[in-house]
């Protein structure tokens, strides 16, 4: 049977990546650069204990690069630390464990098998160890953290208390910035009395979620004297637009200083085949002369 030219070439091209060339040595990555969940492309082959690192476990997370000996004095102390932090929601932990056999590996497994199932796994044995003298690391822990948009934020070599307090620290500002959507709302501060205008609110969703149609519903409190097309919106009478939720009434009233609520809610589905719910609410304030 003959592979069509498109996708014989698209093999060979993602063979060529898997493959790093004999004799390439790993460059310690800096702040600013990008750095995958999966690691440089000039890293060795690893051996994982669980799944290789998943894109989709760590969309929307903060990636910490967690590098430890079993002979290092502060990487038990670490450990625990790391586990604290996976345990936020916010963090996705790839750990590089300088031990040969899985035994060893996982007196340092901040993973922990079922307990940490989509936040991050583990690699050991040879290639750990050849990463570890090419990168020029210690026996302490070294940590590459890694914000939601891949770029590294910072690089932590030491395993003393206030430079780890340092670490934990900048990893929970980084998760503290991550949002699942943002709202903005839209209207006019005055209108000419019998003129129609339009109220809009509409929700932003985060790249790595995906609105599902569940418990879409917009409603709109005013004062009964100001008319509006509707002023319960659900499902299909809001737009979707990608990423973009938007709800729409067009109103009009007679004079006056008015206050208007808008409450949304609405669903969506993550990377990992999870399922979220949102809502929120603004304030419309128009004076119609």
């Amino acid at each position: 049977m003959r592979v069509p030219t498109l996708l014989f070439a698209l093999l060979l091209s993602a063979s060529a990546l898997a493959q790093v060339p004999k004799g390439t040595v790993a460059t310690l990555p800096k702040v600013g650069d990008t750095l995958n969940p999966g690691g440089g492309a000039d890293w060795p082959k690893l051996v994982w204990m669980y799944d290789s690192p998943s894109a989709n476990d760590a969309a929307g997370k903060i990636v910490i690069h967690w590098f430890c000996d079993p002979k290092g004095p502060t990487c038990m102390d670490d450990l625990a630390r790391l586990v604290t932090l996976r345990d936020t929601g916010r963090v996705y932990i790839v750990a590089y464990i300088n031990a040969a056999s899985t035994r060893d590996a996982k007196k340092l497994d901040p993973i922990r098998e079922s307990e940490g199932v989509g936040k991050g796994t583990l690699a050991y044995g040879k290639g750990v160890t050849t990463l570890i003298k090419q990168f020029g690391l210690g026996t302490n822990p070294t940590s590459f953290v890694v914000d939601q948009t891949g770029k590294v934020q910072l690089i932590s070599m030491t395993g003393d208390a206030q430079t780890l307090d340092a670490r934990d620290a900048k990893v929970n500002d980084l998760a503290k910035q991550i949002k699942d959507f943002t709202t903005t709302k839209d209207g006019p501060t005055t209108i000419k009395a019998g003129d129609k205008f339009s109220l809009s609110y509409s929700v932003q969703l985060a790249n790595w979620l995906n609105f599902n149609g569940q418990d879409t519903e917009f409603d709109l409190m005013v004062a009964k004297e100001i008319k509006c097309d509707a002023t319960t919106l659900k499902g299909s009478q809001l737009k979707t637009d990608g990423h973009t939720l938007t709800a729409t009434v067009t109103c009009s009233g007679p004079k006056g200083i008015y206050e208007a609520a808008g409450k949304i809610r609405f669903g969506f589905d993550g990377p990992s085949k999870t399922t979220g719910f949102g809502d929120d609410g603004t304030k419309w304030k128009f004076e119609i002369n």
